[in-house]
This record gives C-alpha cells, sequence and structure tokens, in this order.
C-alpha cells in the first residue's frame, strides 16, 4: 500500500481528497511535517479558492520548497484544482498577477465563457500515453473553477517523453490535466467525480514506484 502525504497548509478539501485516496489504495497522512513529505510515496497538493490565498498559505509552510524537493528528487507530486494552478509562474486573477510556484511556465487566467465559475460535470481530451486516464476514455469529471491555464509552453526535448496534455472546453479550451514527469495535476477534483476520479487516482497510486528516487 503506497504512503501518500496530502499537504495540509489550511486550504482544499483535505476531508474528502483524504478519503478518497484511501478509497483508491493508500495510506494518508494530513500532514505539513518536512520529514513526512519528503519520505512518503506520493504528495498531493490541494486547493480552492485563489491562487493567492493558495501561495500566501503554501509559503507559512514552505509548501514550495518542498515540492521542489520532491521533485529534485524525481518524487511524484499532484496538484488538484488550485494545486494545479500554482504550479504555474503566475495567476491573474480580479486584474492582479501573482507570482506562483513556477514549477510549468505560463500563467492561469480567466475562462472567457458565458457561465462562470464552470461548476459540474465535463469531459475531457486524454493526452497521449496518458497513465492518469488509463481505462478512462468518455468518463467526465468534476470541476469547480474560473481560472485555467490554457497553453503548455514547454518544448519537447527528443531524450525525453513528452508530457500528456489532457484538455477540456468551456467557452474555451483549457488544460484540464498535465504529466509532467513526476509532477501531475489535475484542474478538476478527482475526489468529487465519483468512481472515474477514484480510478484516476488509483492510476497515480500506481505509478509511485520508488526505484527512480534520488537522495534528497
Amino acid at each position: 500500500m503506497p504512503f501518500v502525504a496530502l499537504l495540509d497548509y489550511g486550504i482544499g478539501n483535505v476531508h474528502s481528497a483524504k478519503k478518497a485516496l484511501e478509497l483508491a489504495g493508500a495510506e494518508v497522512a494530513l500532514t505539513a511535517d518536512r520529514a513526512t513529505i519528503l519520505e512518503a510515496d506520493g504528495l498531493v497538493v490541494p486547493g480552492v479558492g485563489s491562487i493567492a490565498s493558495c501561495i500566501q498559505g503554501l509559503a507559512a509552510v514552505h509548501g514550495g520548497e518542498l515540492i521542489g524537493r520532491r521533485l529534485a528528487g524525481g518524487m511524484p507530486v499532484l496538484g488538484i484544482c488550485v494545486g494545479m494552478q500554482v504550479l504555474f509562474e503566475t495567476g491573474v486573477e480580479g486584474g492582479t498577477s501573482t507570482e506562483a510556484l513556477g514549477e510549468w511556465p505560463g500563467s492561469v487566467t480567466k475562462l472567457e465563457a458565458e457561465v462562470l465559475p464552470h461548476m459540474g460535470w465535463n469531459t475531457v481530451e486524454p493526452g497521449e500515453h496518458s497513465k492518469l486516464f488509463a481505462g478512462l476514455k468518455d468518463e467526465r469529471f468534476y470541476f469547480v473553477h474560473s481560472y485555467a491555464a490554457k497553453s503548455w509552453e514547454i518544448d519537447p526535448h527528443p531524450r525525453i517523453q513528452a508530457s500528456a496534455l489532457t484538455w477540456a472546453t468551456h467557452g474555451e479550451r483549457f488544460l484540464a490535466a498535465v504529466e509532467n514527469g513526476p509532477l501531475s495535476a489535475t484542474q478538476f477534483h478527482p475526489e468529487k467525480s465519483g468512481d472515474a476520479g477514484i480510478a484516476l487516482l488509483a492510476n497515480w497510486l500506481g505509478t509511485l514506484g520508488r526505484d527512480d528516487r534520488k537522495t534528497l
């Protein structure tokens, strides 16, 4: 049974996320403890509300540093909803730009849609070679957001497998999920997406091998 640290920084649907991860087959600790986070098989970063408030909460527990340390060692991290948005360089909300974690280039901006927030079930277009969406073709997932990343700015490298990019559409096309080496994220909420969400989390847990870890 893989051991997953669910980052506790005062923000996010932590209890429903914990339950969903347990149903998917993980042992889960809700924690901000440095040693626990760096030793866990996987780290999940939840998030709701604004990018600015999430960045503030992460800073209080050195979350950005811990995420960076894990990724430097090839150790898996999964962001959920605003926990995905904070992985980009900036978030622009209400005309204000917030510096985010910068693990991925690009900005998160407001969706151009007649109805916001984008709330409810939606289909997605899974990326080629996606592991998260294995066996989940044509499933629907639950979204609650008004902002999203709309482009992917990392050029493919001939010696590295290209990132698996999953898209959805609400008014315009946006990134619904990204799988980029040890760092993955979903704009939707797997923990609110019923059996499909549990299956996706189980797929992620299945990638948590320990063989490619580096010493931190």
